[in-house]
């Protein structure tokens, strides 16, 4: 399929980053600075702790789960997230990250007076050793983020009480909470000082985003860091939480569709992303937050990174969450996976939402026909099945991204208009088809 680093791999495929699970697995438990703060939560698999207000030393896998949401007090909700796996060979950053400051920006739905930041180190095979962590607000004209803060805003973080942190192999932990005002779809900065790191890194190769490197440096409170080395992969941040009143999160998990692969580096225009925004324009889901899970190079079926083997952590483990989209499928039809048995890993999925409280609202695969890679009658086939699996009635609502992005031909491509980006495809839509993506989410999904 995809490299690491969303590239086009040597056979063609191209569905963005690939990665397993590392020591430890998706479902190893967390450890280090858990939050005293906040309701307690549901826990992914092999948790020890609890996830939303773990006591520091013990904090739990996920952050929150169905039992953080809840109305009326204030508690803790997931504002931004990037599922960890391992960092590919083409995914490395440009230098040797111990001894070296790292800025990283991340693109929050949601905003609060009050957050917390998750670490990972969940694929790694030794110990993670940072020397400190700084939150600020990102200054970069006209919401696009870059390397500059707003000196301001920045703030250091502790882990149970202490400005440094060492995440032991397959663990993740939880920052301390700190007063920070941020508003709706901020672009929030961490900027860390590494002392040490294992061979194999935690990452989050598909980030859309710039991160900068300045080796030699422990200065994490520099106004900009334009002359450091960049790379567009994230590295051990995994989630933002805010603090919030009567506030909800939404999942989405799936491929590089939704890690939105061909969008604009640095722009933040992933579907998810527009239907961020859209939340936030709509008095009815304002306080509603937007997390993206997607890992490009995944199926729905399997172990390691596809969906239904994270969907414990990744969903369910998400501090706040009440609503669950799934758009994931297609890299299983090129795969030749069964429509039976995506039905049935569907079903699993469907069957765990709602053990935990949570709405789970099925999306439809994108068509593909322009792809000379993934299209085949067959292939069209399947996905003709399982798209109308999917609108039977089994999730409880729809987004038929389908619907909206198709051209309606024989066979079905996407929309031209919607199919022009850098990559062209035939596969990945653009910046103006994830725009109509985004669009397409019926909002009153959410008042269900």
């Amino acid at each position: 399929m995809g490299s690491a680093s969303g590239g086009t791999s040597a056979s063609g495929g191209v569905m963005g980053a690939s990665g397993g699970s590392g020591p430890g697995g998706r479902g190893a438990s967390a450890s280090g600075g858990g939050s005293p703060t906040g309701g307690a939560g549901g826990s992914g698999p092999g948790s020890g702790g609890d996830a939303a207000g773990g006591i520091p030393g013990s904090a739990g896998r996920g952050g929150g789960g169905a039992a953080g949401g809840g109305s009326g007090s204030a508690h803790w909700v997931g504002t931004w997230t990037a599922s960890p796996y391992p960092a590919a060979s083409d995914a490395q950053p440009p230098a040797a990250l111990a001894g070296s400051v790292l800025r990283q920006v991340a693109h929050i739905s949601l905003g609060g007076s009050q957050l917390r930041l998750q670490l990972s180190n969940l694929s790694g095979d030794g110990s993670v050793v940072i020397s400190a962590v700084h939150l600020a607000l990102c200054k970069g004209a006209g919401g696009v983020a870059d390397s500059t803060i707003d000196t301001a805003t920045d703030k250091a973080l502790a882990f149970a009480g202490a400005p440094n942190v060492t995440i032991a192999a397959g663990k993740e932990v939880w920052s301390d909470p700190i007063d920070l005002t941020a508003p709706p779809l901020a672009n929030v900065t961490v900027t860390m000082a590494i002392a040490a790191v294992p061979s194999t890194l935690t990452a989050h190769s598909g980030s859309r985003t710039t991160s900068y490197q300045l080796s030699g440096s422990t200065d994490v409170s520099m106004a900009s860091m334009a002359s450091a080395k960049t790379t567009d992969h994230w590295y051990f941040i995994a989630g933002l939480d805010v603090m919030a009143d009567a506030a909800g999160g939404i999942v989405a998990i799936g491929d590089s569709i939704t890690d939105g692969r061909n969008t604009d580096t640095n722009h933040n225009n992933r579907w998810t992303d527009v239907l961020a925004a859209r939340l936030q324009m709509n008095d009815a889901t304002k306080k509603l937050s937007m997390m993206n899970q997607g890992i490009g190079a995944t199926n729905l079926v399997g172990t390691g990174t596809a969906a239904e083997a994270r969907f414990a952590r990744d969903v369910l483990g998400q501090s706040g969450v009440k609503y669950a989209i799934v758009l994931d499928g297609v890299n299983d039809i090129h795969a030749g996976t069964s429509v039976d048995s995506m039905k049935t890993a569907y079903l699993k999925l469907i069957s765990d939402a709602h053990a935990k409280g949570l709405k789970i609202f099925g999306a439809t695969i994108l068509p593909f026909g322009g792809s000379t890679d993934y299209y085949t009658a067959d292939a069209e086939k399947t996905r003709q099945d399982v798209n109308t699996y999917i609108r039977s009635g089994v999730f409880d609502g729809i987004v038929d991204f389908d619907k909206a992005v198709t051209d309606g031909g024989n066979p079905p491509k996407l929309q031209a208009a919607y199919a022009k980006g850098p990559l062209e495809d035939g596969l990945h839509p653009g910046a103006a088809g994830y725009q109509k993506m985004g669009e397409s989410v019926d909002l009153s999904l959410f008042a269900k």
